[in-house]
């Protein structure tokens, strides 16, 4: 019997050295890392984060021999739980990075599974960064052989995949040989769970997926260390990841291992620069692009319309009347007349923008409803076109999710820690772990991970962010 696709995954992570692994693909480890962080530092106030920190917090550090730290606290618990919590932080602003073609968002499972791994066993840098990278290898080759068919079903993407990489992630840290490493992919795909409910009242599941996922892979992991044994045909067949949740969709299953190690499937994962759905992003940079260029002013539009594929207008444009309705955040982060109404009236848009006192605004609300969606069929991913009708003229662009953009990224990391380090004393609270640095923006980063842990802190000494 031939090796099943987990088995070939894990023996790709387990055989996995930083050193082999090309420069441009080791230098996005440190861009991953420091905006999880910063995700984390943003979400950690918001009432679902305070909760599932009380819910951490309940467990000690006592019960576990993996014992992590949650950030920006000296509260310890097991590293399953921290990673739960950090998952669901930094996943509860919709702020993270996401695969076009799966709509997998990698960033909230894979770095905090692997932070709190990492520092349970003193990782060192290299193993660190080359967990990261297996992490998101997977996440990328699993999520995009199953492309949107997931949200089709009315599955959350992310709590599919995500538990299988971060048991990549985990058992790749623990030292697992390849065969435990599938072992524990296995009984992480038991684990795979999402369902889109959140979408009827705003409540808060969405961002407990990427929790669990980082939480149940290191369950997982840490299950098969002790002895526990897992399916090795976990993702193929009808009985599988793809047959039991996708009822009998066509999967090219070959697509997942071909070319693993040489094409790097992992770094297409983009940034977000803004709190909302993804698919929006490059709609509200073309609107802030073109009310700047023609001088327009929110007075003078009289409406905009934006075309977008498909597959997207259930997501942030249908049915309607939904996406002129503001009462929760999800409902905000998924509305694209929302934001873009925000564009246009505020010149930005921001974490700001979730808030209740915005999210009531008469004036956004009046805005929004000039804001409208159309399906098109001749766009198939995140692009689309942006018009803009105002005092008889109107303004055009097509629109293309931005890559990478180090200045934008550290802007937002800026942005995103400054809460956390209003509710702590740094000379109390915090170490400088790496002496020297002048990039506020680095420094602020290996302070929130406290505690001297260098694993982490030596990667993101890589990334100059001033």
């Amino acid at each position: 019997m031939s090796a099943s696709v987990s088995r070939q995954l894990a023996e790709f992570a387990a055989s996995l050295r930083w050193q082999s692994i090309p420069e441009s693909v080791q230098a996005d480890v440190p861009l991953r890392v420091l905006d999880t962080v910063g995700l984390i530092a943003a979400g950690s106030n918001t009432p679902a984060v305070q909760s599932a920190i009380a819910f951490g917090a309940s467990y000690g550090a006592s019960s576990s021999s993996l014992k992590s730290t949650m950030i920006g606290s000296r509260v310890g618990m097991p590293a399953s739980i921290a990673a739960l919590v950090h998952g669901v932080a930094a996943h509860c602003r919709d702020f993270d990075d996401t695969y076009m073609d799966s709509i997998v968002h990698p960033g909230s499972v894979v770095v905090p599974a692997a932070l709190a791994v990492a520092e349970a066993v003193n990782a060192t840098p290299e193993d660190f960064g080359a967990a990261i990278i297996a992490g998101y290898e997977i996440a990328a080759r699993i999520g995009g052989a199953a492309g949107k068919k997931f949200h089709q079903h009315f599955l959350h993407p992310t709590g599919q995949v995500g538990p299988l990489a971060a048991a990549a992630v985990a058992g790749r840290l623990m030292g697992l040989s390849a065969e435990e490493i599938s072992s524990a992919m296995g009984l992480a795909a038991s684990m795979s769970s999402g369902i889109m409910a959140f979408l009827v009242d705003g409540g808060w599941s969405k961002w407990l997926h990427a929790g669990w996922a980082a939480h149940g892979g290191i369950v997982a992991a840490s299950m098969v260390k002790a002895g526990f044994k897992g399916p090795q045909f976990a993702i193929e067949g009808p009985r599988g990841l793809y047959g039991a949740l996708l009822h009998g969709e066509t999967i090219d299953m070959e697509a997942i291992t071909r070319r693993l190690g040489a094409d790097w499937q992992g770094a297409e994962s983009k940034f977000k620069y803004y709190p909302c759905a993804h698919v929006i992003h490059p709609h509200i940079d073309a609107t802030l692009h073109l009310m700047s260029e023609s001088g327009l002013g929110a007075d003078d539009v009289d409406r905009i319309e934006a075309r977008l594929a498909p597959w997207a207008i259930p997501i942030v444009g249908e049915p309607r009347e939904a996406r002129l309705t503001f009462d929760t955040e999800l409902q905000a982060i998924a509305s694209l007349p929302y934001q873009l109404a925000t564009a246009v009236l505020d010149g930005e848009v921001t974490l700001a923008a979730l808030g209740a006192e915005e999210r009531s605004r008469k004036d956004i609300r009046a805005m929004a409803e000039r804001i409208f969606t159309v399906s098109d069929d001749s766009f198939a991913d995140f692009d689309g076109k942006l018009t803009i009708f105002a005092k008889g003229a109107q303004f055009s662009m097509e629109v293309a999710t931005p890559g990478s953009d180090v200045k934008r990224l550290s802007e937002k990391f800026a942005s995103n820690v400054q809460p956390m380090l209003d509710r702590i004393n740094p000379e109390r609270d915090v170490t400088n772990i790496i002496p020297g640095v002048e990039a506020d923006a680095l420094a602020v980063a290996t302070q929130v991970l406290r505690g001297g842990w260098e694993a982490a802190s030596r990667v993101l000494a890589n990334v100059s962010v001033s």
